[in-house]
């Protein structure tokens, strides 16, 4: 058994083992479980892809005379903004589009701008247009801006996603007689193609599926600096069916992660533009785990040849939630050959996801441990595990 406050230790004295989760299965597999244990203090996660739930919210500072947005209306760069908090308080969210956006179904296929193109190119230091109106008050006379903003023209900029990390998520095939357009991209008809997203074996909460070791207030890397978890993510939903070592065969848990939005990278943070879809934005988190004894071990250990996905029909049983089985399951190993087996047909498989960058992500976050510029955090709270009462609800 060891302890966070040990670890740290090691951390201050430079004598931490930190393996990334590619490095830890390779030393289970040489060592066995037991003496990994032993050597390892530390495995780090990574994962990048699109996640839809994020956003920011900036506090503009005061204009002369002061005006009163809140309530009113805002644009960065023509995307509409929430203004409705205080004077100058916004949030913009990721999948956000410009006011008068058609969003047509027949989807001609063309770039889209929206909330995640202009957090990137805040992130980037770029300047973009505000544009906002407020009614006017005797405290807040002014009733119209237009200017351009920076990150370091604004006071507070953060970065705040309601849900990140997904653990484990479908496979999106489509058994319909024509294309089809969706947040995995589009899909061929008669199980043209196969679509994921998900860093499998580097995916920070595959490989803590109880959360034993992830919790609120969790210390993370999160868009090329640092973060926290700060609460289970929407949809958080233990309740599914596992494999016999834990492991998820669904989307299951999610976290909510917060962090500075100024101190992070647009190679971290990108704008996304989805064929007939809409837009959303690439975020990298990455998550340490202690190795606090052997069962944590054996998880961050767990290989993308033990991760099953399930196949799931984008056409019908997705859209209409028809509560039928999936087609069936597959391995993270046979996803990343590129192709999988459906009834008797082999199809391509593709990912939103970048492997690479997860294992950058993993990579940097080791070395920022290593170096002693990042201490693990002990969680103020756990997030609801198995049989603790959180359970997906539909909207009837």
């Amino acid at each position: 058994m060891k302890t966070i406050e040990e670890i740290n230790e090691k951390i201050k004295q430079g004598k931490v083992v930190v393996l990334t989760a590619e490095e830890m299965i390779e030393l289970v597999r040489e060592k066995g479980v037991k003496e990994a244990a032993k050597q390892v203090d530390v495995v780090t996660t990574g994962t990048f892809g699109p996640m839809c739930s994020s956003g920011i919210y900036l506090n503009l500072g005061h204009t002369k005379p002061r005006i009163k947005i809140g309530g009113g209306k805002c644009y960065l760069n023509s995307v509409e903004c929430y203004a409705g908090f205080a004077a100058v308080d916004i949030m913009l969210g990721a999948t956000a589009l410009p006011e008068g956006d058609l969003r047509n179904k027949e989807y001609p296929g063309e770039f889209r701008y929206g909330g995640g193109h202009v957090i990137q190119e805040l992130v980037e230091g770029k300047e973009v247009e505000l544009v906002a109106e407020g009614y006017g008050t005797d405290c807040y006379p002014r009733r119209y801006i237009k200017t351009f903003i920076s990150l370091k023209k604004i006071n507070e900029a953060v970065l705040f996603n309601i849900r990140n990390c997904y653990q484990n998520y479908n496979v999106a095939v489509n058994l319909s007689d024509r294309p089809i357009y969706t947040y995995l991209g589009m899909l061929k008809p008669n199980l043209g193609n196969a679509n994921f997203c998900s860093a499998g074996q580097l995916s920070p909460l595959l490989k803590d599926p109880y959360y034993k070791t992830i919790g609120i207030g969790t210390k993370i890397f999160l868009g090329g600096g640092i973060g926290y978890v700060a609460w289970w993510g929407t949809q958080h939903n233990p309740e599914v069916p596992r494999t016999e070592l834990g492991i998820p065969k669904f989307p299951a848990g999610t976290l909510a992660v917060i962090g500075d939005l100024k101190q992070m990278s647009s190679e971290f943070l990108v704008g996304v533009s989805i064929v007939g879809y809409g837009v959303s934005l690439a975020v990298g988190v990455g998550v340490p785990i202690p190795i606090l004894n052997e069962e944590i071990a054996r998880w961050t250990a767990v290989s993308d040849e033990e991760i099953f996905a399930p196949v799931v029909d984008y056409s019908k049983d997705y859209p209409e939630v028809t509560g039928k089985p999936p087609l069936c399951f597959v391995s993270y190993k046979q996803l990343r050959l590129g192709e999988i087996e459906i009834a008797g047909k082999k199809v391509p498989t593709g990912s939103l996801s970048s492997y690479a960058k997860a294992k950058k992500i993993a990579t940097i976050l080791k070395n920022w441990i290593k170096s002693g510029k990042f201490f693990l955090t002990k969680p103020v709270a756990k997030l609801p595990s198995v049989g603790e009462g959180v359970k997906y609800k539909f909207l009837s």
